[in-house]
């Protein structure tokens, strides 16, 4: 049996997130803190929490050599790495306040951030961010250092520019941290701006602290727990699960190379938590339907088996049916399918936190079928983040879960979510009057989500201002209908579109993987830019969208569609950091596409 060891560290015995670090280097400094590839020797290599102090010690006594004082903002613009948290636990044990940059964010939002936050300290990557860096049409006004973590290769002629190995003392001074309250601005997370100017939520070490610790009285974490970190620790549900969690337990976490090495770093670290977006499972859910389509029938009807008996068996252990003689074939299936499939994932799953988006129930139902245990959960970075998390003794992937110990929920107008908890944040930076707008004079926080609460548990139905209103009056949540569409292995997105129309339309990205034997399939020349118009083409996709409606009631069914090429990223501007469609600058974009579609129809 594997050894549980639970070693949580309390709120009021951490105070602040740097002396939540500092308690658990004292109680087990020689415990594996995190693990990275070291691509010199090509293997993978770990640091104890005492390393980790000792560098953080550096990083301290360095920062403490700039003009610099308690409260003013340091920026990371790194990916996932031991230096990450080295920057951001020197920062906080000095009263500084830390402001997490997307790695991959775009010149314009950086230099927003940059400027807006007042950042006077800046660690960067590589000679990549540097030339981002000097191309910003605005100037950050307030950096006085630079640093790269990675020597350039390029001179650049920027005086504040430091190369981190040059800037870094051989050791640091082990002088008591910054006398900090847990009521201080501990950090300021810019949310993705899905559709106008990105706002800082103002998080406290207090906020943080409680809902990573409130998370761990829903679903314990142990000493002996390994997480593979692959979103990026600029997201709120990364930092404070993925990170700070794990430091509160005392669980060791590697760092995944890449997103198109997260299978083969999945087998070699095998993780037994893993914190992840639906995204992610929604395409490894993809390549297993498209590879089963290769295979024989035999091979499908197989893995149908496994999933829909150990989706019953699932239920029976959650007590919601009774027990079926079909039970007694599982080791067997286990043995062909569903064990092959976990292994993929490292063989030792022990749990996945999903949150950031809804968990598509075709895909929840698929993975826990095959014995992956997925807790959907639900937040906000303006709640530090999580609110509410299924468990794995009650668990309805259908809700986002039960709230977390000491956060109140009720419905407003429209059926709108709103929260009361620890982790309410302070306020949007410098925007007295977006603060206002999102919390009311009660203090109450207006998540803009639509929602059903029942039993004690959270159904997100939709969100408010994205819910399509059409021209018949009938009011469409087009979430729903979007995950419905994105199930199809030919199609990688889909925004469904009808705001005062009288049907529904979408905007269909078609996955490129597939697209040459789709044009095989109908005998038509995918290099042909009449391509993706072909009436043929066309016909159909919209029958295997159709084909998935009908779970939706008549008025909400796809009538036309719009088939695109290039898919809705983080670099052309058109998806958020946090994975999230920007749906009204996806509209703008293609103003024209989608004119056509309603086309002769008057309204």
């Amino acid at each position: 049996m594997v050894k549980k060891t639970k070693d949580i560290i309390s709120p009021e015995t951490a105070k602040t997130l740097h002396g939540l670090f500092l308690e658990r280097v004292r109680r087990t400094p020689e415990g594996p803190a995190y693990q990275y590839y070291n691509n010199e020797s090509n293997e993978w290599k770990y640091s104890t929490w005492s390393e980790m102090a000792f560098q953080v010690e550096r990083w301290q006594t360095a920062m403490k050599r700039e003009p610099l004082k308690r409260g003013d903002r340091v920026a990371i613009w790194v990916s996932n790495s031991r230096e990450w948290i080295m920057m951001d636990q020197a920062a906080l044990g000095l009263g500084l306040v830390v402001v997490p940059l997307y790695h991959q964010d775009r010149p314009e939002n950086i230099a927003y951030i940059l400027n807006h936050a007042g950042v006077k300290l800046l660690l960067v990557e590589d000679e990549r961010n540097l030339e981002k860096l000097n191309a910003l049409p605005d100037k950050p006004e307030y950096l006085v250092r630079v640093l790269s973590l990675n020597q350039p290769v390029k001179n650049f002629s920027d005086k504040r520019l430091c190369f981190i190995n040059e800037w870094l003392p051989e050791r640091g001074d082990s002088s008591a941290p910054a006398d900090s309250s847990p009521d201080d601005l501990a950090t300021i997370v810019y949310t993705s701006g899905t559709t106008g100017p990105q706002k800082g939520v103002m998080l406290s070490h207090r906020n943080i602290l409680w809902n990573a610790y409130s998370g761990m009285q829903s679903e314990p974490v142990f000493r002996e727990d390994v997480f593979l970190s692959f979103l990026p620790l600029s997201h709120a549900l990364e930092r404070t699960v993925g990170y700070y969690l794990p430091v509160m337990a005392g669980a060791s976490v590697a760092y995944a190379r890449s997103i198109p090495k997260l299978s083969e770093d999945l087998v070699s670290v095998r993780p037994t938590v893993l914190v992840s977006v639906p995204r992610i499972f929604e395409r490894v859910y993809m390549k297993i339907k498209s590879g089963l389509q290769e295979k024989n029938l035999i091979a499908g009807n197989l893995f149908k088996l496994a999933v829909n008996v150990g989706w019953s068996y699932f239920e029976y252990m959650q007590k919601r049916i009774k027990w079926n003689p079909a039970f007694l074939i599982l080791p067997l299936l286990d043995r062909l399918v569903s064990g092959k499939i976990r292994k993929r994932l490292g063989g030792r799953l022990r749990l996945s936190v999903v949150g950031g988006a809804s968990l598509p129930a075709e895909v929840a139902e698929v993975f826990i079928g095959l014995g992956v245990q997925l807790l959907h959960g639900y937040g906000m970075t303006e709640t530090s983040p999580v609110i509410s998390v299924n468990q794995l003794k009650d668990n309805l992937p259908a809700s986002v879960g039960i709230p977390l110990l000491d956060v109140r929920t009720r419905t407003g107008k429209k059926d709108e979510l709103l929260i009361k908890s620890p982790g309410v944040m302070l306020g949007y930076w410098n925007n007295p009057e977006a603060t206002a707008a999102i919390i009311d004079s009660d203090g109450w926080l207006h998540t803009g989500d639509k929602s059903e609460i029942k039993e004690g548990r959270i159904y997100i139905t939709g969100r408010i201002k994205e819910i399509i209103v059409m021209a018949n009056g009938e009011k469409v949540p087009p979430a729903n209908i979007e995950s419905s569409i994105e199930m199809d292995p030919l199609i990688d997105q889909a925004i469904v579109i009808g705001e005062g129309k009288p049907y529904l339309a979408a905007l269909v990205v078609i996955n490129k993987e597939v697209e040459e034997l789709l044009a095989k399939k109908l005998n038509l020349d995918p290099d042909n830019p009449a391509f993706l118009k072909s009436r043929n083409l066309l016909n159909y996709i919209l029958q295997r969208i159709s084909s998935r409606m009908s779970a939706f009631p008549g008025y909400a069914i796809i009538r036309r569609i719009v088939l695109l090429h290039e898919p809705w990223t983080i670099e052309n501007g058109l998806m958020t950091p946090t994975l999230k469609l920007r749906r009204q600058f996806i509209l703008h974009q293609f103003n024209e596409e989608v004119a056509a579609l309603y086309k002769g129809h008057g309204i």
